[in-house]
């Protein structure tokens, strides 16, 4: 869809990588050693969605060396753990017997003991195991939290709010459709303020804030271009001290104000069919990877308003990832593609510096 049409198809907001299988029906958590003052995981992707920690990680680890503790879960899952404090929660999918569910789980840090867990049963259709969801399940959406609370996102499943002791807060149905793929829910939430932001593109082709301490909805933006956008949202900070929910969409790249909802500025992409990995910010620069059959990349700088695709657009490039999220570091990019081939690119312009998979069957050949 050309960025010209893009506003008919947009409805004003409203107020108010490894893969599981199914056939694992276990999952094991290893944690190394973690000093208490460490840095709290919260989201995915950690700390403002940047994939980068201050602490030492143990490069090598076995039954009797650099590993603190191991639990076997009660079932699979592809989210991420959060560390709050003393505290490692995470989700998981059981199925058994008629009796589905969903769990939430918090374990101590430093012993691996589990401290509690919150069970929501599916009493509603899920998409069938096919396609994409043999990759990644029916636990796929990081949990994230403010220090206080924990916030769930289980698709269907809907948003909960859980306390840090596990009590239930609130919950709140974001919808029941599928895209039309049906290849399962991928987002995780994002805090801002007061609200928490869900992408339910695959639930209801919506993005929706709602209250942190109600679930009350706030507003809701809604278009068919959501569809098949599977990237967790952004929030970039601008100098002037304004705020940009960011996200990328099959074919463009949105900015939205996070308190309204209301659409600031988009620019076009080279990014066609689904997107799934999330947008990449350093400072006022935003990358997106992704894109089916034509992936590709690109560079904005964020800013502006209405269409900036050739005001803003730094540059673009063919290198991409299918599905995981770069991670960004002095300045290149690192990342796994779908098929185990591991890249490193430069930052500017996404040329490649470096084929990981290459180099290492050099290294082989040579002896």
């Amino acid at each position: 869809m050309k960025a010209d049409n893009f506003k008919r198809h947009l409805i004003p907001p409203m107020n108010g990588p490894t893969m599981l299988r199914q056939t694992l029906l276990t999952a094991t958590l290893l944690l190394f050693p973690l000093d208490t003052s460490a840095d709290d995981w919260p989201q995915f992707l950690g700390p403002q969605g940047a994939a980068r920690s201050s602490d030492a990680v143990a490069t090598s680890w076995n039954e009797t060396e650099n590993m603190a503790w191991r639990v076997d879960l009660p079932g699979s899952g592809s989210s991420s753990p959060i560390i709050t404090g003393n505290r490692v929660i995470l989700t998981c999918y059981v199925n058994g017997d008629g009796n589905a569910k969903r769990q939430v789980l918090c374990f101590d840090k430093n012993s691996g003991e589990q401290l509690w867990s919150v069970d929501f049963p599916i009493d509603y259709r899920e998409d069938g195991y096919q396609g994409y969801i043999t990759e990644h399940g029916y636990a796929s959406n990081t949990p994230v939290t403010d220090g206080e609370n924990v916030y769930v996102f289980l698709g269907k499943g809907g948003v909960h709010s859980i306390g840090l002791d596990g009590q239930r807060n609130w919950s709140v149905d974001v919808g029941k459709e599928s895209s039309n793929r049906r290849w399962g829910s991928a987002a995780s939430l994002l805090l801002f303020e007061n609200s928490v932001i869900v992408n339910a593109a695959e639930e209801s082709k919506a993005i929706i804030a709602l209250d942190k301490a109600t679930g009350k909805e706030l507003w809701r933006q809604e278009a068919g271009m959501l569809e098949l956008t599977y990237g967790t949202p952004r929030i970039v900070l601008l100098a002037d001290g304004e705020s940009e929910l960011v996200i990328s969409v099959p074919e463009e790249m949105w900015a939205m104000n996070p308190r309204t909802g209301k659409l600031k500025w988009y620019a076009q992409t080279p990014m066609t069919g689904n997107v799934t990995p999330s947008v990449i910010v350093a400072g006022e620069t935003i990358y997106s990877f992704g894109g089916y059959r034509a992936s590709g990349c690109i560079a904005v700088k964020a800013g502006g308003k209405d269409d900036v695709s050739d005001s803003n657009v730094l540059w673009t490039n063919q290198s991409s990832s299918y599905v995981a999220t770069p991670l960004l570091h002095h300045g290149r990019f690192y990342w796994i593609d779908d098929r185990g081939i591991a890249y490193c690119t430069s930052a500017d312009r996404a040329i490649q510096c470096l084929n990981l998979w290459d180099l290492l069957r050099s290294i082989l050949r040579r002896g």
